[in-house]
């Protein structure tokens, strides 16, 4: 309305992503700096953080953690929209994967392959994966909770027996198989148009395969996004979180409890299929044992921290469980420096840090088997646990919750009560 910009006229304009033009603008420059990120450019290199990530090595960790955040956008669904958990999730990014391999690989006297394109085995990724869920929803609506979480979790070692079954889809034990790179090609000995495995030249700037695929990633991601975004305020969207709620009631008031759990798998199990096909093929070679139970620990654990029910959340937990671990890794590598180097501070991370044989720490940067003093490596998962507890017991919305009381704060600032 004239002269009441912020008045709502009607249900779906108060029900839109971005009902208001600060929203609009916020979420344009985090685009714009998103699409920007990777290049070298005078505005983007002041922002510190946009810098660091945009590092090529980092930058390739940021591709890991997209794939990841397709995947984990199905479990919200599944999980924080539907309420129904789950402990199966790899193996549905599994099934997309091998999907995709089976399709799109090349055959040889001991592998099975079809040699098809991109554009034909990224979308049968996510078809087949849906297909598995709608199979599998008979067995798992009919339980809840814990059981629940029990069914699902077998299918991860089902998925495990089955790629030693099929080794010539899965590949030799503890290998695995190449996976048909990220290219587009009309057909199977087409020259590809477009190649995201390779350095290449975009109008007037060079490119290398690392900013392409982080380009080519981060469509899909938006796109994905904001299809999850909108659920929530659909029919269905509506009908889960009933369920989610209260299944009970909300059968009682003639929400077909069956039909939207099923179509929750289904929509989970394609986002799980299209993340763990482009996750298979950014890494090039898979053994089969990568969609184990940890994975799906791992994606519990993204949705925990970032914030279950909010697609905001679950970018923050995605790349949180992704790149924690190289931020670890440059923070006790700076604490190591400063205790050669000396200081004020010297003492006090020697006595973390243990660099040689011997000379006490908590930490150790040499060593790679678990035991005392602690690994690097085994720093993520206890960082993961405490994480989770700390989460639960005190932010359940997890880093989206605290940046909502941030943001709420500074909103009433300085007349907040």
């Amino acid at each position: 309305m004239r002269g009441r910009p912020n008045l709502y006229t009607s249900y779906e304009a108060e029900s839109q992503l971005m009902p208001t033009r600060t929203k609009k603008v916020i979420l344009g420059l985090f685009l714009v700096v998103a699409v920007l990120m990777p290049f070298d450019l005078p505005i983007i290199d002041q922002l510190p953080v946009v810098r660091f990530l945009g590092d090529n090595v980092w930058l390739r960790l940021v591709n890991r953690a997209l794939c990841f955040t397709i995947a984990a956008l199905g479990l919200n669904i599944l999980m924080g929209l539907g309420g129904q958990i789950s402990l199966g999730h790899t193996f549905f990014g599994g099934v997309g994967a091998y999907t995709a391999v089976l399709m799109g690989g090349k055959a040889s006297s001991n592998l099975w392959g079809w040699g098809l394109p991109m554009w034909l085995w990224l979308p049968a990724a996510g078809v087949v994966a849906a297909a598995v869920g709608i199979a599998v929803a008979p067995a798992a609506v009919r339980v809840r909770g814990l059981y629940l979480g029990i069914v699902t979790l077998g299918l991860v070692f089902i998925g495990l027996h089955l790629s030693r079954v099929f080794p010539e889809i899965a590949g030799p034990g503890g290998l695995g198989r190449k996976w048909p790179r990220m290219e587009l090609r009309l057909w199977k000995e087409d020259e590809p148009f477009l190649d995201f495995s390779r350095d290449g030249h975009w109008l007037w700037f060079d490119i290398n395969k690392n900013q392409k695929t982080y380009l080519f990633l981060l469509v899909i991601v938006i796109v994905m996004a904001w299809m999850a975004a909108n659920l929530a305020r659909t029919r269905t969207g509506r009908a889960l979180q009933a369920i989610r709620d209260r299944d009970v009631a909300a059968e009682i008031m003639g929400v077909p409890e069956y039909r939207y759990k099923t179509t929750a798998f289904a929509i989970s199990s394609f986002y799980a299929g299209i993340g763990g096909a482009l996750f298979a093929s950014l890494s090039v070679q898979l053994p089969p044992e990568q969609w184990s139970l940890i994975g799906a620990v791992t994606f519990i654990a993204a949705l925990l921290i970032g914030g279950m029910g909010r697609v905001s959340g679950v970018l923050m937990g995605s790349f949180f469980v992704v790149t924690s671990h190289r931020f670890v890794e440059e923070i006790v590598d700076w604490m190591k420096h400063q205790a050669e180097e000396g200081g004020v501070f010297s003492g006090f991370f020697d006595f973390l840090i243990s660099t040689g044989q011997g000379d006490g720490g908590f930490v150790s940067v040499m060593e790679t088997a678990l035991g005392y003093p602690l690994p690097v490596s085994a720093l993520d998962e206890i960082i993961y646990g405490l994480l989770i507890i700390f989460f639960l017991l005190f932010e359940p919305l997890g880093l989206y919750g605290i940046w909502i009381k941030i943001r709420n704060y500074w909103k009433g600032w300085p007349f907040s009560y």
